[in-house]
């Protein structure tokens, strides 16, 4: 093996805190696998406006306790460059997720700053509503949302106004990015960074606020009476989902059953994203068995959805993102068109261009 990547990998072992991965990678260097060492030490996962995604593993090329160290701490220094000091983080049911959490609050608490961590597993939108919310500066979501099961990531919102960009609990945009990145990047041990105690965990009323949030959009006039079959793709979306279909007055909703607790490795789907091909056949075959109206599905860190429907030419089908664009959009146009100042449709280059003809005939 080339004695500087030896030397990289040596040096990596000694600030990784994980006992599983540097066991991989002690086992990789006694195997003098050059190959496979050269892979997990092939450059930096990259950080940008999604965070981080990549495989769990050993090495920096991999998502592991010390990229999401260093990661932590790129974000602490890039938010105290700014005066900002308090940090809400939430994970999903991944493999790793709750430990990466603990790891960002520790670093977070070392570092002087306020922390707040989700008090279980939780929709990555829970967390994007909490920053808002709980006034925070930003928020972490560990999460590789659809990924295959070997992966895991790493989200990052921000509250407020920061560099002259409303945030409000969204997910970074440039040039936060490359900003946060070269902080981590300027990173060069994990494991000499102070670590701390005493974070708070989110309490359950604003758990209770997200769910009052999502139920108030919900207008007074929208049918209740049909039957829904819902799948949360073995993720975190069940717990939430049906509480808020609940408050909101649906009661016909059932969950696939073999689907709905939070499982990291996803053993009923080759691949748990719900726009792919095969991914809720479990839940259309719950819909036919039952003759329910609505199929809605949501990928495992439930920030993705995906609709089907029993067309009468085609039978149960997915709606695709574009048809599901154009009927929430006039829906909100049907309900806004007599609002004051005259209200304004907004949408993406890549959304249908029907949604343009739907604001001109409201």
């Amino acid at each position: 093996m080339k004695a500087e990547l030896l030397a990289q990998a040596q040096a990596w072992l000694a600030d990784d805190p994980d006992p599983q991965t540097r066991a991989e990678l002690q086992a990789l260097l006694d195997a003098d696998d050059e190959t496979a060492v050269a892979d997990r030490f092939a450059g930096f996962l990259e950080f940008g406006t999604a965070g981080l995604r990549g495989a769990l593993g050993a090495g920096p090329n991999r998502m592991n306790r010390v990229v999401v160290g260093r990661a932590a701490l790129g974000l602490i220094a890039y938010l105290q460059e700014r005066h900002r000091t308090r940090v809400v983080v939430g994970y999903d049911a991944r493999h790793n997720s709750e430990r990466f959490a603990l790891d960002t609050v520790e670093l977070l608490r070392g570092a002087g700053m306020e922390a707040l961590l989700m008090p279980r597993v939780l929709p990555t939108p829970v967390l994007a509503f909490a920053v808002e919310h709980l006034d925070a500066d930003a928020g972490v979501m560990v999460t590789a949302s659809h990924n295959p099961p070997q992966d895991n990531g790493y989200k990052v919102y921000l509250g407020g106004e920061v560099d002259g960009v409303v945030y409000r609990g969204s997910q970074i945009v440039p040039p936060a990015d490359a900003q946060i990145a070269a902080h981590i990047n300027a990173v060069t041990s994990l494991a000499s960074a102070p670590r701390g105690t005493g974070w708070d965990i989110v309490d359950e009323a604003t758990i209770t606020a997200y769910c009052n949030a999502v139920t108030a959009t919900v207008g007074a006039s929208s049918a209740r009476d049909i039957s829904i079959v819902h799948t949360a793709l073995h993720g975190v979306g069940t717990e939430i989902v049906r509480r808020v279909f609940a408050q909101a007055g649906f009661t016909q909703l059932q969950s696939v059953p073999e689907q709905a607790n939070p499982d990291p490795d996803f053993p009923t789907v080759a691949f748990p994203n719900p726009e792919e091909p095969g991914a809720i056949d479990l839940a259309i075959a719950l819909a036919q068995r039952d003759a329910v109206d609505l199929v809605i599905a949501n990928d495992p860190d439930a920030d993705r959805c995906a609709a089907a429907i029993n067309d009468p030419d085609l039978g149960w089908r997915m709606l695709r993102g574009d048809e599901v664009g154009v009927l929430l959009g006039d829906h909100l146009a049907a309900s806004l068109k007599n609002s004051a100042p005259p209200p304004v449709l907004a949408a993406s280059i890549v959304s249908s261009t029907m949604l343009a003809r739907i604001a001109e005939h409201h």
